[in-house]
């Protein structure tokens, strides 16, 4: 059972990671621009991300619900 906790410490840390590297993106975008050579995208995809959720209605309320659960529950080992 301890290499359960040791894969589930990593999967934590390496959310963590992305999280960042998702906000580093973000600001990065806001301050040069969007032509970033690894970050273009980001801000591009989260904003059809919303656009997406936001055209389903109720269900796209759910998932966002969903989405932000998943995200406030998880903890850093």
């Amino acid at each position: 059972m301890d290499y359960l906790n040791s894969i589930k410490g990593w999967i934590g840390a390496l959310t963590e990671i992305g999280l960042m590297l998702i906000a580093f993106a973000i600001v990065a975008a806001l301050l040069v621009g969007a032509n970033l050579p690894f970050f273009s995208g980001v801000v591009g995809n989260i904003i059809n991300l919303v656009k997406e959720l936001g055209a389903n209605g109720l269900v796209g309320l759910i998932v966002l619900g969903f989405i932000v659960w998943l995200f406030s529950k998880r903890q850093v080992a």
